[in-house]
């Protein structure tokens, strides 16, 4: 009996860090929405990339069949 009195301290903690790590940190949704000013195919991810910039987005991404530019934001 005294032995698992010992022991129970030490398996508390080791549940606690196995939980602690099992845990994700948040991340903010990601909205998507096709660019305004990009013509064409996408292809080249740094033009679309650009284009999102200077509408005031913070990522691109080509996608799709039709090779869209898709730029993302923060929901």
């Amino acid at each position: 009996m005294e032995s698992s009195r010992k022991f129970f301290p030490a398996i508390a903690v080791l549940l606690l860090l196995v939980t602690a790590t099992e845990m994700a940190p948040a991340q903010a949704r990601e909205c998507e929405t096709e660019s305004s000013k990009f013509s064409g195919m996408c292809m080249i991810q740094a033009n679309c990339d650009h284009i999102c910039k200077t509408e005031g987005f913070m990522g691109s991404d080509c996608r799709g069949f039709r090779r869209r530019c898709m730029c993302r934001t923060q929901c």
